[in-house]
């Protein structure tokens, strides 16, 4: 079968960007998901998307779309990539049932002739190692490749990668993704090959050294404003050895959103499972914690509260509508919660997300 034939398992938010991309540098792509009012609004071209790019794809392309049949994806490609949700659960851990389930599926469906199973989302380290334990048998080999995105820039990320990761089950599987890449992306990323293992500790030990990043800038900064001086004057110096570098140095909020906090916690898990201690990823954690409580003292002691305080964002990322573990909107609450009539100006999405956690804390207004 030819690979121009691609299955993508899991059309959401970042799987139909994935898809999108893939299209547009000329494969023939299948998406699948478990939603058919999603899937009709794929193939009638009248989904709505918030992330940029998504909906002018969507109406151009001519070889993208998509099915609520798992049978259908096994036998459109001989390689299916998976990009569903694995939400964290209550003690941590990355939630692989969904994922469980597409296994269990294409084990019912029998035995195939080397297809490459490709699984995107992140997981706990080890996690594929046990697929390729249930699927091998059945013909899969089982490959690790997560994306480094951001909510909001999704697509512009796909194409322009600062390295590409692949957990290769085979050498032929790994050239096989190598060669997707080197198809889609603008950009000239460094591919980094290695075991399923090895890839799956790197996703979520890179997201973890940049919220120790942030948070080292933030605690500088902090103790810099204790002795009245200016943070982006430290930090900047800092940054300008290369060394170390200015991405991600800003003083500023602390790190929230869908992604940073709950591998910093994986990663410290992860750890824990080898008793061996991340004490570094649980100080970040500590650091982010106490760098908010800082900006809201600083705040309430050196502002009015008969004056209205507006908030213009208060999503964890201005591109995005999520706020989920958004620190600039703990930061409002934390603020009105101390006496401050607070209104948030936001989106309407965002103002429903808002209300539906802090109901009428808030005064709000649409922009």
């Amino acid at each position: 079968m030819s690979m121009k034939n691609i299955s993508v398992i899991g059309i959401g938010k970042l799987g139909i960007c994935f898809s999108l991309t893939l299209e547009k540098a000329g494969y023939n792509v299948l998406g699948i998901d478990i939603n058919q009012e999603h899937v009709d609004k794929i193939n009638s071209k009248t989904l709505n998307s918030d992330e940029e790019g998504v909906e002018e794809l969507l109406r151009s392309c001519k070889n993208f779309k998509a099915s609520t049949s798992i049978k259908e994806a096994l036998r459109f490609s001989d390689l299916i990539f998976v990009i569903v949700a694995t939400p964290s659960l209550d003690n941590g851990r990355y939630d692989h049932s969904q994922v469980d389930s597409i296994i269990e599926e294409v084990k019912s469906h029998g035995t195939v002739n080397n297809k490459h199973f490709v699984v995107c989302c992140t997981v706990m380290p080890g996690y594929c190692e046990k697929v390729t334990e249930e699927i091998s048998q059945y013909g899969y080999t089982v490959s690790y490749n997560p994306e480094f995105i951001a909510q909001g820039t999704i697509i512009k990320d796909q194409l322009n990668p600062d390295i590409i990761l692949i957990g290769e089950g085979t050498k032929e599987a790994g050239d096989s993704l190598q060669g997707i890449y080197e198809n889609i992306t603008k950009s000239e990323p460094r591919f980094n090959r290695m075991s399923c293992t090895e890839a799956e500790i790197t996703k979520i030990a890179l997201n973890c050294f940049l919220t120790t990043k942030i948070s080292y800038a933030n605690m500088v900064g902090d103790i810099v404003k204790s002795y009245d001086g200016d943070p982006k004057v430290v930090l900047k110096a800092i940054g300008d050895d290369s060394r170390i570098g200015s991405k991600y140095l800003g003083y500023g909020y602390g790190y929230g959103g869908p992604c940073f906090p709950r591998d910093n916690r994986a990663f410290a898990l992860c750890a824990k499972d080898k008793d061996m201690s991340a004490l570094i990823s649980v100080a970040s954690d500590e650091v982010n914690d106490r760098h908010l409580d800082f900006q809201i003292e600083e705040f309430v002691q050196n502002n009015d509260n008969n004056e209205q305080v507006v908030f213009e964002c208060v999503t964890y990322k201005p591109e995005s509508i999520m706020i989920v573990e958004s620190q600039q909107l703990a930061f409002a609450a934390g603020v009105a919660r101390r006496g401050f009539n607070v209104k948030i100006r936001e989106r309407k999405a965002v103002i429903r997300s808002v209300l539906e956690k802090y109901g009428d804390l808030f005064e709000y207004e649409e922009r």
